[in-house]
């Protein structure tokens, strides 16, 4: 690899806008710009637009508002007879307006003022245009033309360090893409997250139109900036921590070699890690989403998500991702695997708003790419849900016999059945035995 990332060696990748102070604008009530155009909070002559108080952004800035009088001169501003002070109030005591807000919201969120342009970055750099947009696609960046003002001296210096890494034989240059797209991808699901969990909080306890809370958030976020970065890097660096003990425990105990029978050693498998692999489905989902109104409907969504991912965190696995109304979750052995399962599927029969959930486990090998997972394990999984009844688990036969000597589970052999992709298969009734199983807080 050259000093310079040759143009022809980067992978190329295109992802959504990620969030910056644009869509916070946006969802402030201001005008979306289009995707390669910066904030409109300057006009073609570059001077700054003003909101006037009815919402016309591009009002005229005034000071005294006082008209003439019939000769032309200025009229008294405070009547005859009254002494002539100026009306304007003091800069110090009036709100921002949400452009305004959502401007200086900007210059905190960037770092620096918008005042360069894409060539100069990546020539700062010391990289080709191609290479530097290839990371900003990555990252989420839209498309920009020659003469768009969107960069900061910080733009720069985040190039620079991916550029650096890759330079010194750190990284190479698609894992380097890789990795951004990784933090791009993350944080625009996070920011999109949270900040619709404030807007939803202010229309429900504080009696707030959903514009209005939108315009109000503007002026909320200065104050949670700072909380929010601080406990977005301590989790990062405990999930960090928290996936090397999970490295070294597979490696010291052996465990990443124990597929228990399916899809050869660690030596000869086709995919490389041997994981429990659930899914958990909201029954009759469908029917009752077209009887609820929006706010309902985001309350059901929610709680479901919520007891979800307590219920996998608590039981020690990982909540891969939601998809509507299912999740899919790994665990690091068949036991941990099956534990959350069976609390899975007793929580949502005890949870008086929700639905019983369909439940399924599989244990076997996949392939861990991009966040997600994939593989025959977590395709026969997926079609296991179908398969078990309302507020049931359903395993398959050789993920039984994993659990056939544990007393804490009992299995119940079912009919055979074909499945789309498997053939005929021998679906197991996964149920608690001795002991009270994976316990809440």
């Amino acid at each position: 690899m050259g000093p310079n990332m040759d143009d022809r060696q980067l992978a190329t990748g295109s992802q959504p806008l990620a969030p910056t102070a644009a869509s916070v604008a946006a969802r402030a009530g201001a005008q979306r710009p289009a995707a390669d155009e910066p904030l409109p909070f300057a006009d073609e002559s570059g001077r700054q637009a003003q909101a006037d108080p009815h919402g016309n952004a591009d009002a005229e800035p005034s000071t005294a508002e006082v008209a003439p009088d019939a000769t032309g001169e200025p009229g008294e501003p405070n009547g005859p007879g009254e002494a002539t002070e100026s009306q304007e109030p003091d800069p110090a005591s009036t709100p921002l307006s949400s452009r305004d807000a959502a401007r200086a919201l900007e210059r905190r969120l960037l770092g620096a003022e918008r005042t360069m342009r894409r060539r100069e970055v990546a020539q700062g750099a010391g990289v080709s245009l191609l290479s530097a947009r290839k990371l900003w696609r990555a990252i989420g960046f839209p498309n920009l033309g020659d003469e768009e003002v969107f960069f900061t001296a910080v733009d720069q210096e985040a190039l620079l360090t991916m550029v650096g890494m890759v330079r010194e034989g750190t990284l190479t240059e698609e894992t380097a893409i890789s990795l951004t797209r990784s933090i791009g991808q993350m944080t625009d699901r996070m920011v999109v997250w949270q900040v619709e969990a404030l807007v939803e909080d202010m229309v429900q306890n504080q009696g707030m139109s959903d514009p209005e809370a939108r315009r109000q958030l503007v002026h909320l976020l200065p104050d949670l900036l700072e909380p929010l970065e601080e406990l977005l890097v301590y989790s990062w660096r405990r999930q960090m921590n928290a996936a090397v003990h999970r490295l070294v425990l597979r490696a010291e105990s052996g465990l990443a070699a124990s597929a228990e029978g399916r899809d050869g050693s660690e030596d000869d498998a086709p995919l490389p890690l041997a994981r429990a692999v659930g899914f958990a489905d909201l029954v009759s989902y469908t029917s009752l989403s077209r009887r609820m109104n929006e706010r309902t409907l985001a309350q059901l969504v929610q709680r479901f998500e919520n007891k979800c991912a307590e219920v996998i965190s608590v039981g020690g696995g990982r909540l891969v991702k939601t998809i509507g109304d299912e999740v899919l979750f790994i665990a690091e052995t068949p036991q941990a695997g099956a534990q959350i399962s069976l609390a899975l599927a007793r929580e949502f029969r005890e949870d008086e708003f929700l639905p019983d959930t369909r439940v399924s486990l599989v244990w076997g090998r996949v392939l861990s790419r991009l966040g997600d997972i994939y593989g025959p394990t977590v395709n026969l999984a997926a079609r296991l849900t179908s398969l078990a009844e309302p507020g049931t688990v359903l395993i398959d036969s050789l993920t039984a016999a994993t659990l056939a000597d544990d007393d804490r589970f009992v299995l119940e052999p079912m009919e055979t059945t074909s499945v789309r992709g498997f053939g005929d298969i021998n679906p197991v009734r996964l149920a608690p035995g001795k002991g009270e199983g994976l316990v809440l807080d």
